[in-house]
């Protein structure tokens, strides 16, 4: 094998690392794809054109997103060009089977508000330098009907009918919305505006993605290559990554935060976050899974993997200083030295106090943290979530949240 061959292969060794499509088939043809592409490009003299989209349905990014992001990474890193789309017109469209009109336009507005804040916390991962960030709207709304008459052509009923989701819930009688399947379309055509050669997403949403492919050779291009990764379980272990969830590890949170989170992973999801949001090697994946297999204590593994991921989005010294203070506040069940305070203005229950303070996002959550024991005051658990809080009382929501009253 020739240098440059060899060069290809392990280029599409680390970019194929910790894909999933469902189907070893697809699988085999986009690594067979991404390496013809790569050998392409590299005779016509120009990077790739790679690109992934998020829609804006929450106003943080988590570790969910950033295996994506991390992956636009290693491509910005072999010198290929990534545009960070952010969805502003397909968030619009979403599921829209929990949103009547009012909320859509009031979702309009949300979107307009949240879409910055998802660039400047991707650029925590990304080159800001080498990264063009684009928004859909842009060319999605200036579709004409025609325009979308035209795209439909390119599909059956059935094709979107066969899809899981789709089927499951047509099995249950549940309603499925014409605009549901506009979606695919609009997804697809961001494919063809943007002319790339490489798409990322969700495996959930390798249809989407392959709807790309379809329209790309629609209008005369060439089909992009798809690669999709798993969805993300969160710190439960069990449901997929979500804030609604409250399982979620946002990656604008504090440090300290970023690593009492990843502590309270299941040792059973461990390896999957390494392959997913850690830069390690296939060799050195393979040891932590070796290690995990062997009945190794996985305390050190875990640590390891926290400090990497406060690393990534802080610094090394960020990073040890969250160590140190989740071995002070949890190992060794200490008070922290700095509590971030709350001025009570007027008399106040617990419950409403947590989510005043920040310390849960919803009332519902501070209920149910309440009801497993996971709140106490001075150190006494709390029962009753209408109990009053006075002046000077210590809070501890969770393993790592505390505050003072004053």
């Amino acid at each position: 094998m020739n240098n440059e061959t060899d060069t290809i292969d392990k280029q599409v060794a680390v970019l194929m690392q910790g894909s999933e499509f469902g189907d070893d088939q697809i699988k085999e043809m986009m690594t067979k794809e991404l390496k013809q592409r790569l050998l392409d490009a590299k005779k016509e003299g120009r990077p790739l054109r790679v690109y992934c989209g998020y829609d804006v349905t929450a106003p943080d990014l988590h570790l969910g997103h950033t295996i994506t992001i991390r992956k636009l990474r290693q491509f910005q890193d072999y010198g290929h060009e990534v545009t960070f789309l952010i969805g502003t017109f397909t968030t619009l469209i979403g599921d829209p089977s929990d949103r009547d009109e009012a909320r859509a336009m009031a979702l309009e507005e949300l979107v307009k508000k949240n879409a910055k804040t998802y660039s400047d916390q991707a650029f925590k991962i990304l080159d800001r330098e080498k990264t063009a960030v684009r928004y859909n709207y842009d060319w999605l709304s200036k579709l004409t009907f025609m325009d979308v008459i035209g795209m439909a052509s390119c599909f059956t009923v059935q094709q979107f009918m066969a899809r899981d989701r789709i089927r499951a819930r047509l099995d249950k009688n549940d309603p499925i919305w014409l605009r549901e399947f506009l979606y695919p379309l609009a997804q697809g055509y961001d494919a063809v505006h943007l002319k790339c050669d490489v798409q990322l997403g969700a495996s959930e949403q390798l249809f989407n993605l392959m709807a790309g492919r379809r329209l790309q050779e629609f209008y005369g291009q060439k089909p992009l290559v798809c690669l999709t990764f798993p969805v993300l379980v969160g710190t439960d272990g069990v449901n997929r990554m979500s804030k609604s969830r409250g399982n979620y590890i946002g990656i604008a949170e504090p440090p300290e935060n970023i690593y009492g989170k990843t502590m309270s992973i299941p040792d059973g999801i461990m390896v999957h976050y390494y392959e997913l949001l850690t830069g390690v090697t296939p060799e050195e994946l393979a040891e932590i899974k070796c290690q995990m297999e062997s009945g190794a204590n996985p305390m050190a593994l875990k640590k390891r993997l926290a400090k990497t991921l406060v690393t990534q989005f802080y610094s090394e010294k960020d990073a040890a200083e969250a160590e140190a203070h989740f071995e002070k506040t949890v190992q060794k069940k200490e008070i922290p030295d700095e509590i971030k305070e709350y001025k009570l203005n007027s008399d106040i229950t617990i419950s409403r106090l947590l989510v005043d303070a920040g310390l849960v996002t919803s009332h519902s959550e501070a209920m149910r943290l309440i009801a497993q024991g996971g709140v106490s005051i001075d150190g006494v658990k709390v029962i009753d979530i209408n109990q009053h809080i006075g002046k000077n009382a210590i809070i501890k929501a969770g393993k790592r949240r505390y505050l003072k009253t004053i």
